[in-house]
């Protein structure tokens, strides 16, 4: 900084001494656009007043280095300030920065200003992204700044049917104002993560990316019930598909298939089809079918004749045991 002779920094950034915070900053980034080497390619003259600008930002937006300034003068550096030399950040690489508001956006940053301070930046409108910024609160004594670690990952639910997530597929999604294809592999359940490399949030004035993380919200099918690797579904079957058992016609997620019901199977059974469940890593879990009753909502004239019979000839009594059990 400035080792030797007085420098109004005030005058150089064109404020009052009662000037705050706000006002200050606000004349450096005028002043920061105006005089920007990009702007005033070859300039030297430029390049040294831009230099000289953001040595009195530095000193002015700190309070604490303002206020040996206004004490001290041109002695505030030698009350404890920085070491002699060079502004900060004035040996950057202008070339890594995408535009001029990342380079302010990175200046303000490292200054002790809030990364961003009004300038869009970034991935999601306004600059935002999980972490914050850069790191700010000036330079430590005798050293130049460093960041502060910043999470530049972020999240994102997206919800997918009961068969995307059964047998897989792409997705198009809008990231960051971008079309991104997404693969969501076969047999993905509820509550499933999937890492987009590279798709998060950007910090501004370096290119770093963060990942993009999506949740998955399988949603619920009306006949499947998902339970580990095995699916679940009721079966209904007619009261003489119970009685005579025989082949069955059922649907199944890979198409239609032939189910057998042993002869007098009672409601409540669970017949098993091995490997016909939920997809995994290591196979196929397996489909299970609990038979249900399913009684018509009436009965045909002949259908009564023939049950009326069925009950004069029945030999079984359904509640005996019941009955016998149930006598305290």
């Amino acid at each position: 900084m400035a080792g030797s002779g007085y420098k109004d920094y005030f005058q150089v950034l064109g404020v009052d001494r009662s000037a705050d915070a706000t006002a200050i900053k606000k004349a450096f980034r005028s002043l920061a656009r105006q005089y920007h080497p990009d702007v005033n390619p070859g300039d030297a003259q430029a390049e040294a007043r831009f230099k000289e600008i953001s040595e009195a930002y530095e000193v002015l937006s700190d309070p604490e280095k303002r206020r040996r300034y206004e004490q001290f003068g041109q002695y505030w550096n030698q009350a404890g300030g920085m070491g002699g030399g060079a502004a900060p950040g004035m040996d950057v690489d202008f070339g890594r920065y995408g535009n001029f508001d990342d380079f302010i956006n990175d200046l303000l940053g490292r200054f002790g200003g809030p990364a961003g301070g009004g300038f869009q930046g970034g991935g999601f409108p306004g600059g935002g992204f999980p972490g914050g910024g850069f790191a700010g609160g000036g330079f430590p004594r005798g050293a130049k700044a460093s960041r502060a670690p910043v999470n530049l990952d972020a999240e994102a639910s997206v919800n997918v049917t009961f068969a995307e997530a059964f047998r897989g597929g792409e997705r198009s999604l809008s990231v960051n104002n971008e079309r991104v294809q997404v693969r969501i592999p076969a047999g993905v359940k509820n509550g499933s993560r999937l890492r987009l490399k590279g798709k998060g949030n950007l910090q501004p004035g370096t290119g770093r990316r963060g990942d993009l993380y999506l949740n998955l919200k399988v949603q619920e099918h009306p006949i499947w019930r998902l339970e580990s690797d095995q699916l679940r579904a009721d079966l209904p079957v007619s009261l003489d598909e119970l009685a005579l058992g025989g082949m069955v016609s059922v649907m199944t997620p890979d198409g239609d298939a032939q189910v057998s019901i042993p002869a007098g199977t009672a409601p409540g059974r669970s017949l098993r089809l091995k490997g016909k469940g939920w997809p995994s890593k290591t196979g196929r879990g397996d489909l299970l079918l609990t038979l249900t009753l399913a009684m018509p909502p009436s009965w045909s004239e002949e259908e009564r004749r023939l049950l009326e019979q069925l009950r004069a000839k029945r030999t079984d009594h359904p509640r005996q045991e019941w009955l016998r059990s149930a006598a305290l």
